[in-house]
């Protein structure tokens, strides 16, 4: 990965722009759908807790993210937009998705690109599963992470134990799709016995179940020092 260094005077026009395709992507949808390719509104985080997600990223500052799925890129982009809101002089935006261009034909990353943000953030196209540890080996340190990839209950255990280690203590970790049992129950592992702290206004406003009200997004900032807790220490967690 390049480090970029934002140039003085354009970071408005950058803002614009990437808040132009996020605009056009709410209103129109993708440029085009691959035939078999997943349905856009299924598989897309909704406007409104895109903003949110945005929001609570300015609100820490935040200038390295490490997101897992890009699928249309609607969360990229707003991800990507807090960073330059953020002002930092070297944002940095790792996107992992293995299915970018089996299943979404690139359409994501050409957003990214269309909106000049190709500059601040790589896609690895490998499973998360596989790059995190090696992030983690190289000692990559994030402010933040959003993580809507596989759903299977292991692998967000896995990915929420690397990024344990590539987020800075004291950052934050937003997960999609906490509704589901599967990964509702992983994050509760790392809640219950690594004092991950749910950050309940960070989803006020965000989508919720109509049948149980459980809310579509989760935030949790991670403990500062991280703890290593004896294995005699462990709690159940579901």
């Amino acid at each position: 990965m390049t480090s970029i260094v934002q140039p003085d005077g354009v970071a408005g026009e950058w803002q614009d722009r990437v808040a132009a395709v996020r605009r056009e992507l709410t209103e129109h949808g993708p440029p085009r759908i691959p035939d078999g390719g997943p349905d856009f509104a299924t598989v897309t985080l909704p406007e409104r807790d895109c903003d949110q997600v945005r929001d609570l990223l300015v609100e820490e500052r935040v200038g390295t993210v490490v997101e897992i799925g890009l699928a249309y890129a609607g969360s990229a982009l707003a991800i990507s937009e807090a960073l330059l809101r953020n002002g930092s002089r070297n944002p940095r935006h790792v996107v992992i998705d293995p299915f970018q261009y089996t299943a979404y034909d690139g359409i994501g990353w050409e957003l990214l690109r269309s909106a000049g943000l190709d500059d601040i953030a790589e896609l690895v196209t490998e499973p998360s599963q596989r790059f995190l540890p090696r992030l983690a080996d190289a000692g990559f340190a994030a402010d933040a992470a959003f993580v809507d990839g596989s759903h299977h209950f292991h692998n967000v255990f896995v990915d929420l134990h690397f990024l344990g280690d590539i987020v800075r203590p004291g950052g934050i970790v937003v997960l999609d799709d906490v509704w589901w049992p599967s990964v509702g129950a992983a994050v509760t592992y790392f809640e219950t016995n690594l004092g991950w702290r749910p950050i309940p206004d960070a989803r006020v406003d965000g989508t919720a179940d109509p049948a149980s009200g459980r809310r579509r997004i989760g935030a949790y900032r991670l403990p500062d020092p991280r703890p290593t807790p004896d294995f005699k220490e462990f709690r159940p967690f579901c």
